[in-house]
């Protein structure tokens, strides 16, 4: 039996792309955990950048993946996929930004104080710019 080239690697596509699906279910699920068990701000932000990767990413790689592969869909699998593409680029490199930022803003405004703390690089920053 001679297997074509095309068939084998649209197998292997949707077989990832569920993969990646189910993985992504499985890191939201983890994340959520963590969102309830962990007790200190800093952690709980940790916890949602995870969901926001693990739970959005990858499920988006799946899709597109799985979405290339079903011939049904006619020349829309590959406006489905570009999009999920695209969509998946867009959270990997918000995601992180954004809690930087939020983790920066509770720093500064002292809303939020780390503990226990060991080093403190901003707040040392914060004050050899006072000392200038």
């Amino acid at each position: 039996m001679i297997f074509n080239i095309i068939d084998v690697l649209e197998a292997l596509a949707y077989y990832i792309g569920m993969i990646l699906v189910i993985g992504g279910g499985i890191l939201d699920l983890i994340a959520s955990i963590g969102m309830n068990r962990f007790k200190n701000f800093y952690l709980r932000l940790h916890a949602a950048t995870i969901g926001a990767i693990g739970g959005g990413f990858y499920p988006l790689i799946g899709l597109g993946l799985i979405s290339l592969t079903i011939e049904q869909l006619g020349i829309n699998r590959y406006y489905i996929a570009g999009i999920a593409f695209t969509t998946a680029l867009f959270l990997v490199i918000t995601a992180p930004v954004g809690s930087h930022a939020i983790a920066q803003g509770a720093h500064k405004s002292r809303i939020v104080l780390p503990k226990p703390i060991i080093v403190d690089r901003l707040m040392e920053d914060e004050e050899s710019e006072v000392k200038k």
